[in-house]
């Protein structure tokens, strides 16, 4: 404990950067070595300013001092860049925090399939159905869930996967003992009791816009890929999908209709190479081999329901299918989706591989004519990823 009283001085001073911290971390061993290094001594440091080696001459360690009797108060802990418990897949991005706080259990990350779900804060209602889909799905499928706790999809998908047993990691821009936005209180607590949350900033901090940027790197630095739900042209979720690139980690994206506005930057996303994803097994089995036993393909579940109640088990009557009419109708539909809409059975549902090899269209193209078509309430997806056509069609 009074070794971190340290690295709470050097990440608290005013005016230094992490990536002097880091720098100057690379010459010393520890931060305590640091504390009594003279100005000489720090100079020698690469990239380190006379003006930075002067903020290092406040030896005030108040301030560290209150923070720890804070973190011992709220059951926070601290953990430095040193330490072994630091996940690796976040210590090889190219700006790590050198120190966090958590709240909640931490789990070997490095061994997890670790997967950021984010979007917008102003979802549609097919956002937050896509959200609770792929946050139930992820968890469901053995992945673990990381976001940044918005209001929005972080916050739908983050509660969807807890909801289905899932574990789910926050990383936020404000101190633990903080609830922002403030709808989000119960989340906190649910993940401090059933997941984890994490900032690199002291109890007592207060949001700020300067923040979220900086913790989109941590969400995307801890995840194997990222995945984009819904985001306008101008969103938080593109510059988190943006920092994973930036780190070399795989992106993702749920498609949207054409002409909406909060699927804008979904759509560009796809175009310019992220990968399609339409359930949760899109994105997992990039992964099955990376992560041997852990993944289970289980993405086609049905979203969980508001209520915390188990709903009773009813048949439902067989709806009558709206009949569709192919040259009046489908003249917005692509030829990939007609040649699909056609060799669809509207029982006992056709596989991707089989619709893939009938109709000679490649099983990427096949993917993505059936995302349209599922969003045209043209197809439906059954357990096993198994489509229906959901209308009965005419010439």
């Amino acid at each position: 404990m009074s070794a971190l009283k340290y690295w709470l001085w050097l990440t608290g001073l005013p005016g230094l950067g992490n990536q002097a911290r880091l720098r100057l971390l690379e010459r010393f061993p520890d931060p305590e070595d640091l504390y009594y290094a003279d100005e000489g001594e720090l100079l020698l440091t690469d990239g380190i300013t006379r003006d930075q080696a002067a903020l290092l001459q406040n030896k005030s360690l108040k301030t560290a001092e209150t923070i720890l009797g804070d973190c011992q108060r709220l059951g926070l802990r601290i953990l430095t860049i040193q330490d072994a418990e630091y996940p690796s897949r976040l210590k090889n991005i190219y700006d790590p925090p050198v120190l966090f706080y958590t709240k909640g259990r931490l789990p070997a990350l490095d061994e997890e399939a670790a997967v950021a779900l984010v979007g917008t804060r102003s979802c549609t209602p097919y956002g937050v159905s896509c959200a609770r889909k792929l946050g139930q799905g992820l968890a469901k499928g053995g992945a673990v869930v990381v976001s940044g706790l918005a209001k929005g999809v972080d916050a739908e998908g983050t509660h969807a996967a807890l909801r289905a047993g899932g574990f789910a990691v926050g990383v936020v821009g404000n101190g633990l003992d903080i609830a922002y936005p403030s709808s989000s209180r119960y989340l906190y607590e649910d993940l401090a009791a059933a997941g984890l949350i994490i900032s690199e900033y002291p109890p007592g901090t207060r949001p700020a816009a300067g923040h979220f940027p900086a913790r989109n790197r941590i969400i995307s630095g801890l995840s194997v890929a990222t995945v984009v739900v819904e985001a306008p042209e101008r969103s938080g979720a593109l510059i988190t999908a943006s920092t994973a690139l930036d780190q070399g980690r795989d992106v993702f994206a749920v498609p949207g209709p054409i002409d909406a506005e909060s699927s804008v930057g979904c759509n560009r996303l796809i175009r310019d190479g992220a990968g399609l994803a339409s359930d949760a097994w899109d994105i997992l089995r990039e992964y099955e081999h990376r992560f041997p036993g852990k993944l289970r393909r289980e993405g086609t579940a049905e979203p969980p329901q508001e209520t915390g109640y188990a709903r009773e088990e009813r048949p439902e009557p067989k709806p009558v299918a709206p009949s569709f009419s192919l040259q009046k109708d489908g003249q917005g539909l692509t030829e990939d989706q007609i040649a699909l809409l056609r060799l669809l059975p509207e029982e006992e549902g056709a596989l991707i591989d089989d619709l893939a090899e009938a109709s000679g269209i490649p099983v990427r193209r096949v993917l993505s004519a059936l995302t349209i078509l599922e969003i045209g309430e043209l197809a439906l997806q059954h357990p096993g990823k198994r489509y229906t056509r959901s209308v009965t069609l005419t010439e």
